[in-house]
């Protein structure tokens, strides 16, 4: 039943009815009765390509998108941009047309068109037509001198200005939205390339999360800096439950390792320590965590001087237990090569498969000096112990043949 399932993990004795939370909550709400919680399928909170992958459903208050109406435009997909961009134009151009044929024909022009004693509004303006092509030359400025407002027409005169300051503005809108859509640092994020997995191996001794980052551009990122966010669902001591809840991963923010010259690929390495959340987490416990790592990677064009971003994330099946990266760069004659072949490679090294709790419990219980590997610490604890094998085998054997030499005696 859910009251008795919820009991186990909430101490409130207020009841929480399941269909008010939200979607996700629902979907990530801890079942212990539940086995097979690590046969579902993660569900990205960003995808491979950056794309964060969120749907803001029920938005009531959709008048923000029109206080906000530029950003709205920028952020449009660009066939709706250019067909709002067309639009835009062409119905200004119809109502001021509009206008102008209704100026002709209230003042009589229409009726006096083969009058040459008549002066019209406009000459040369002889219907719809005409109208929304003086309309056009007014707005663009194009002026091909056939249709002519005259100074008879005050009125005229009045539309005139009224359109050019209006034809202006649009023109400033929209043409300042298109170069704003135009100069969008997104494209440059597509050659900042991440590696597909994530590794954990010991790296100066201590066990490290890492990945790879790379920028396929000969012109460099200024100022670029790197973030990682663990996106995992928790439930606090009274009982709350937190969707998504994200929690910083510290890859060199008190040390400056996390601001980049990003010339050529570059290894991120995130010490597990005891600040770390995978600090309790083993290899043989990591496939059974429902946990995503985002990084972020953020620095000004430097050709444009516009701020970019970069994101990627990383599951627990993309997370390799015992890897390290493959070597890209390489000296050439008088310059440095990158192989982007083997920017995703990785081979197989040596990692013990505790965690890093484990192997600091291990570290202090041997008593050995900090600045040794874990590794050799491991073998040597492994050296001991066959060492105190083949003693108790020889003490063993000893005991044996005596025993054999007593029996003999009685013999005799």
């Amino acid at each position: 039943p859910q009251g008795d399932s919820m009991d186990q993990d909430v101490e409130s004795p207020v009841a929480i009815h399941q269909p008010k939370l939200p979607k996700q909550a629902r979907d990530d709400l801890p079942r212990h009765i539940s086995r097979d919680r690590t046969k579902r399928k993660i569900q990205r909170y960003v995808r491979k390509d950056g794309k964060c992958n969120v749907h803001h459903g029920n938005v009531r208050e959709t008048y923000r998108y029109l206080t906000d109406i530029f950003t709205t435009l920028v952020d449009l997909k660009w066939r709706f941009n250019l067909l709002i961009f067309v639009m835009v134009y062409t119905v200004t151009w119809l109502f001021f047309g509009m206008i102008w044929w209704l100026i002709a024909y209230i003042r009589g022009d229409m009726d006096h068109i083969e009058d040459p004693s008549w002066t019209p509004c406009v000459t040369n303006l002889n219907g719809f037509v005409s109208a929304f092509l003086f309309s056009i030359e007014t707005e663009t400025t194009i002026g091909y001198g056939y249709r002519v407002i005259t100074d008879k027409c005050p009125e005229g005169i009045i539309l005139l200005l009224i359109q050019s300051v209006l034809g202006s503005i649009v023109n400033a809108f929209m043409v300042g939205c298109m170069f704003v859509k135009i100069s969008q640092p997104k494209k440059r994020a597509e050659t900042l390339v991440f590696s597909t997995h994530a590794v954990i191996s010991m790296r100066d001794g201590k066990l490290c999360l890492m990945f790879r980052v790379g920028d396929l551009r000969n012109s460099h990122i200024v100022e670029a800096s790197i973030r990682a966010k663990l996106i995992k669902s928790k439930q606090t001591s009274e009982g709350e439950f937190i969707p998504l809840n994200q929690t910083d991963i510290n890859v060199g923010y008190y040390t400056g390792d996390d601001r980049l010259f990003l010339v050529s690929p570059l290894i991120i390495s995130h010490e597990i320590n005891q600040q770390s959340p995978f600090w309790e987490i083993s290899k043989a416990q990591l496939p059974k965590e429902e946990l995503e790592i985002v990084v972020i990677l953020e620095g000004m064009v430097e050709a444009t001087g516009m701020t970019c971003q970069a994101r990627s994330s990383y599951i627990t099946s993309e997370i390799l237990w015992g890897y390290r990266f493959t070597p890209v760069l390489t000296l050439e004659d008088g310059f440095y090569e990158v192989d982007y072949n083997s920017f995703h490679e990785t081979y197989e090294t040596s990692t013990p498969s505790l965690s890093a709790k484990e192997l600091a419990e291990l570290a202090s219980r041997a008593e050995l000096p900090l600045s040794w590997s874990v590794s050799s610490k491991l073998n040597q604890h492994a050296e001991l112990e066959t060492e105190e094998e083949e003693k108790n085998l020889e003490e063993q054997t000893e005991r044996n043949g005596d025993v054999a030499n007593l029996e003999n005696e009685s013999k005799v």
